[in-house]
């Protein structure tokens, strides 16, 4: 029996935990988005000037964005920037030389693979298990941001009909909730204290978040600031419309929850029924691979696996 193929996903997994206890490593619990004090509190709450933290998260914000100049991590410079990650660009870069010298070392104990081939898939896995982790980073964030943003604009709500500011209530929001909301209504509460526009702020925020319920709120600011009217009203009417919306996506991934798992069984079957195969029969193609028919009907094969993916991926993926 051979179980290389199996060796090869436990290297792949174990190389992605590798990446998320370095990180935890490194830098602690300043990284968890579980925390009730958010990052901004915290330290200012250290002591530090105030203008020192809004450049640190300002720094840590664009970091990633300015990035995508460099050929190999233009593709995980929009990965990192949305998920928030500490690292910065140059300490990406080591970690996926690292899980590429670890996964290297990996391969060369446990399996029999040639040079070629280990150094080819050390590198495929350094790359894929960072772009992993930056997606999973960054898909956590983003929903944990568009579940607070109705709480946050139901209190700015309560903010502006007690008679604060906008810049008022944005200063409460950002004091009240948790990371990563609280953090980023804290930076535009430090810039629109110091002097820029609370417009502004909330344009570069939209852009730097890109949910598309925080591109309302900005754009129900703007508008407000342009033309007039009770924006504590339209802040209560875009919080039911959030809230609304994310029921109705919520309901509709519980609908389409039977068909996104079928999709995933009939594109994973094959290659798990193909790795179980030679793990328990290594020989079973021996007879055909001889065959000069054998690689176009496997690139066919591969060719539909592929287009199968896209299209169930198309059939359950549902815009709210």
């Amino acid at each position: 029996m051979s179980f290389e193929p199996l060796i090869y996903a436990l290297i792949f997994v174990a190389v992605l935990f590798m990446v998320e206890g370095v990180y935890l490593l490194i830098f602690g619990k300043s990284v968890r988005l579980q925390s009730r004090v958010n990052r901004r509190l915290a330290l200012l709450e250290q002591g530090e000037d105030p203008e020192e933290v809004l450049e640190t998260l300002r720094r840590e914000r664009e970091q990633h964005r300015e990035s995508r100049s460099l050929p190999v991590l233009s593709v995980l410079a929009e990965k990192a920037a949305q998920a928030n990650i500490a690292f910065s660009p140059t300490g990406l870069l080591i970690m996926m030389v690292l899980v590429g010298v670890v996964s290297f070392i990996g391969l060369t104990l446990f399996t029999s693979a040639g040079m070629a081939i280990r150094i080819g898939v050390s590198v495929v896995m350094g790359y894929f298990a960072i772009f992993t982790w930056l997606n999973n980073k960054a898909k956590k964030r983003m929903g944990l941001f568009e579940e607070q943003l109705p709480d946050a604009v139901e209190l700015m709500v309560r903010s502006l009909r007690v008679g604060h500011p906008v810049s008022s209530a944005i200063n409460i929001v950002a004091q009240e909730m948790p990371d990563p909301l609280g953090t980023e209504f804290g930076i535009i509460a430090d810039e629109s204290t110091y002097g820029m526009s609370v417009m502004e702020s909330l344009d570069k925020m939209a852009q730097r978040i890109d949910v598309q319920d925080v591109k309302f709120l900005s754009v129900a600011v703007s508008i407000q600031s342009q033309s007039g009217g009770n924006l504590a009203e339209i802040l209560d009417g875009l919080a039911k419309v959030i809230r609304a919306r994310f029921k109705l996506f919520r309901r509709v991934q519980a609908i389409t929850a039977e068909a996104r798992w079928s999709g995933w069984f009939l594109s994973v079957f094959p290659i798990a029924a193909l790795i179980l195969i030679n793990v328990m029969q290594p020989g079973y193609y021996d007879d055909v691979q001889g065959s000069p028919f054998f690689v176009p009907a496997a690139v066919v094969v591969a060719i539909f696996l592929v287009v199968n993916i896209i299209f169930m991926k198309m059939m359950v993926d549902i815009k709210v």
